[in-house]
């Protein structure tokens, strides 16, 4: 006669079902304190079950209904009053970033000049030749 040992494979179900609720309650909150919109997939796929498991389980099910309806329902948070630009601000920052951008015109203007000058003395130079293996062209 087999020994009956229905008690231990109760006891490690038991203890299996527990740690599977564990498991979706805590991606419950931390999709929820991520901001992470809560639904059954994304619990389902945090938590690594089965959606049809988080149906059947009835207080579970209500809390993901629950925070869905919320998020869904709460429209974009908005940007506090200390984080806004002002347009005084955005108007100050547009006027700098137009000076910046003049003033690296100018810079490669002035660039621009200085290149030329510069070969335009390496041209004048006696012995003035071009670099082996390029283009042949006899300086004037």
């Amino acid at each position: 006669m087999r020994a009956d040992n229905t008690g231990p494979l109760i006891d490690a179900a038991r203890h299996r079902s527990e740690l599977t609720r564990a498991k979706a309650i805590r991606a419950l909150r931390e999709l929820d304190h991520a901001g992470t919109p809560v639904t059954f997939a994304a619990v389902a796929a945090a938590a690594g079950v089965s959606r049809s498991w988080l149906y059947a389980q009835a207080d579970i099910r209500d809390q993901i209904a629950r925070l869905r309806d919320a998020t869904a329902r709460a429209p974009a948070p908005p940007i506090p009053a200390s984080q806004r630009a002002s347009q005084a601000s955005l108007l100050t920052r547009l006027a700098e970033a137009a000076d910046r951008n003049r003033k690296l015109a100018e810079e490669n203007a002035r660039l621009r000049r200085q290149l030329a000058h510069a070969l335009g003395d390496r041209r004048a130079s006696p012995g003035w030749a071009l670099a082996p293996g390029a283009p042949s062209a006899t300086p004037r």
